[in-house]
């Protein structure tokens, strides 16, 4: 009787696994890597051709040894890892352990864990691809560098601990340079202006909005330019000018990929990138079904493309149409990928077995799990049906001069909207039923009203995923971690779903803008990520990529040591007395930025809040304004006498009072602007150019 190893990677996978392939096969886990650089050094040869010193992992020894010995008695062993570029380099490092033989050793990958794709794999047994695991390497190897070549100077130039990453740092960069256009954001102020007409026949009064003249549209930017359009229209009379009916078709939505499904868990689970991988990986390794046992219940969840199989596709089609009727099934599914970036070596993210609906599983399942699932099989079930369609009518209303448009839609057709809609919810809106041209109007009000412009929102998990993807930024696998890491190292915090640089962030992201300025380039680094991709398609040599990296890495670090050489950071004094052993207390550096501490430490513990002072007085009673900063590290700025005194601004407030109104200014960018919106004053910001 044969003997068979397979080595997967995750424990969980052993149990399902070996249900599906039987007697004949002894299934054993990794879990994860096996070999990888070590972490007491750089772990990459420089002076021979930058080649890597893998090792096994600490604590990983005793693994290794009882597979090698498996390995040993197996008549075959296949490598049954991830099937993605991380596996693929995880099942090469397991053949270099364990000293596997070329001729009965071979690779397989299922995107699923079903029975079906599981027997399927070994019909399919290859090669390793070494492409990709140059890719992986090549990708191992910068990361490294960039990590363990800067890390020790932000440890010098601002506190030990923190790091420098490839993708991490841009991803901080995209954060502080959206926090500075918020900053300097100037609203400007425009108006709105609706009609209210009463329409014979109808007890609804029928609300239009204005347009502009019957040549162009026109904004409405100040109350004057608004006054002077009213008075103009003060004694008109208003008809309809025209109706137009007409179809609007809303295509379903294309299946998850690993940003998209990253995105809209964020958006409608309130889910954090990390927390959505972590349940889709225990939906993708298997959920213990009971009767059916453990049961990978979706496809492979790193992915970027939106293809689906032809089985999935079909098995799809026919259960909507036994479900809701052939009118809902879709008769050309969209499936095109549009990210240029995408590499589509998978499917996407879609349930196993789409009969499997979440309903029928969800006493298996735990609440993130259910919920999950099921945001996956309503997407997924949701892109093979029809389009919804609308009834759409618009009436057009005019004085002669200045126009007014009215437009209602009503929904005629639900298609996939009956098992996933991802809009907000409107009501059904008919008013404008049983209007026509020749329908008598007459004015009843005019309702304008005062608006200003909004600054750029800030990013949340959500839309730094999406902004990373379409920049081109890391992939599929690297999002969530690299999300996890600028907050866990307290660069960002996350505060009711949006993230905000703190000032220990500020710090990093400056030095790395001053020293490393390519490493934090967005178009560089973009670049970088297609020549690995390069890498792993055949098409460029890893190493070529890393020898042409390092050099200019090495002199920006050397150039950097010697310029901050000349920054010797001291603890900075205060004059303020710790009152457990009265020495000065001195500005530290910790988690969420600056904080004081007794310079007695380790005999005297003592730490206190650090209120900046900024030099500003407070625009309520005349006391200091300090820069303070959230328990999550947002920073604010607020008077000393609090509670007392509620003052406080996000802005930076300035001592120069408001020409108009006589309230207090704020910094925003170059200029200063009234904390009033309503006055809306702007002024240069003279006096700090003279102060600088």
């Amino acid at each position: 009787m044969a003997n068979n190893l397979v080595i997967v990677e995750s424990p969980t996978k052993v149990k399902p696994v070996q249900k599906f392939l039987g007697k004949n096969y002894t299934v054993l886990a990794s879990n994860g890597h096996v070999r990888d650089l070590p972490k007491s050094s750089l772990g990459i040869d420089i002076e021979h051709d930058f080649e890597p010193r893998y090792i096994t992992i600490r604590g990983k020894g005793p693994l290794v040894a009882s597979l090698r010995k498996a390995a040993d008695k197996a008549d075959k062993v296949y490598l049954a890892t991830d099937p993605d570029r991380e596996g693929e380099a995880i099942a090469w490092h397991l053949s270099k352990a364990l000293k596997l033989d070329d001729k009965k050793m071979r690779r397989i990958t299922f995107n699923e864990i079903t029975k079906s794709a599981v027997k399927a794999s070994l019909k399919n047994a290859r090669e390793i691809d070494m492409d990709l695991v140059d890719e992986q390497q090549a990708r191992r190897c910068l990361d490294r560098m960039v990590g363990y070549e800067i890390s020790p100077l932000l440890w010098k130039k601002i506190k030990r601990g923190l790091s420098a990453g490839r993708v991490q740092s841009v991803a901080l960069r995209i954060i502080a340079d959206r926090e500075n256009e918020i900053n300097a954001f100037i609203p400007e102020e425009y108006w709105t202006l609706d009609a209210d007409f009463s329409v014979d026949g109808s007890r609804k009064p029928l609300t239009a909005h204005f347009y502009g003249t019957e040549k162009e549209k026109v904004s409405i930017r100040s109350r004057e330019e608004l006054q002077q359009i009213l008075d103009q229209m003060k004694d008109s009379s208003f008809a309809v000018r025209s109706i137009r009916k007409g179809q609007r078709i809303r295509k379903a939505p294309l299946p998850f990929t690993t940003s998209t499904l990253q995105q809209e868990a964020s958006k409608t689970l309130n889910m954090s990138t990390s927390r959505t991988m972590q349940i889709a990986q225990q939906l993708y390794e298997g959920i213990d079904l009971k009767k059916e046992g453990t049961v990978g219940l979706i496809s492979y969840l790193r992915t970027d493309s939106t293809r689906i199989s032809e089985e999935a596709d079909t098995q799809a089609r026919a259960y909507i149409e036994e479900k809701y009727g052939s009118h809902y099934v879709a008769v050309n599914a969209t499936t095109e990928n549009k990210n240029r970036n995408a590499q589509d070596a998978h499917e996407a993210i879609r349930p196993t077995d789409i009969s499997r609906t979440p309903q029928s599983i969800r006493e298996f399942l735990s609440r993130d799990q259910f919920r999950l699932y099921q945001l996956i099989w309503r997407r997924f079930a949701a892109s093979r049906m029809a389009p919804a369609v609308y009834e759409t009518n618009s009436v057009r209303i005019s004085d002669g001069e200045y126009v007014f448009n009215a437009s209602a839609s009503r929904i005629t057709f639900d298609g996939f909207q009956s098992v996933y809609d991802d809009e907000e919810k409107k009501p059904e809106d008919d008013h404008l039923n049983g209007i026509r041209e020749d329908s008598s109007l007459a004015l009843m009000e005019f309702c304008p009203e005062q608006h200003f412009t909004q600054p750029p929102a800030h990013y949340t998990e959500a839309s730094l995923v999406k902004t990373l993807e379409e920049l081109g930024i890391g992939r599929p696998s690297t999002y969530a971690p690299t999300i996890s890491t600028i907050i866990n190292r307290h660069y960002v915090t996350r505060e009711k779903r949006n993230l905000y640089i703190t000032e220990l962030g500020e710090a990093v992201n400056n030095m790395m803008l001053q020293a490393f300025p390519s490493i934090v380039n967005v178009d560089f680094t973009a670049n970088m990520e297609q020549l690995l991709d390069a890498v792993g398609a055949g098409k460029v040599q890893w190493k070529t990529i890393i020898e042409n990296f390092w050099p200019d890495l090495e002199e920006s670090v050397k150039k950097a040591e010697k310029e901050l050489a000349e920054v010797k950071i001291e603890d900075e004094v205060t004059d303020v007395i710790c009152e457990n052993c009265g020495r000065h207390m001195v500005v530290k550096y910790g988690p969420h930025g600056k904080f004081l501490a007794c310079p007695g430490f380790p005999e005297c513990r003592n730490t206190k809040p650090y209120f900046e002072k900024i030099g500003v007085k407070c625009p309520k009673c005349g006391g200091e304004v300090l820069m303070k900063k959230t328990r999550k590290g947002r920073r604010y700025y607020g008077c000393e006498h609090n509670p007392e005194c509620d003052f406080m601004t996000w802005q930076k407030p300035s001592n120069t009072r408001c020409p108009k109104c006589g309230g207090y200014m704020v910094e925003k960018g170059n200029k200063l602007v009234c904390a009033d919106k309503e006055c809306g004053c702007v002024l240069p910001m003279e006096k700090k150019k003279e102060e600088t």
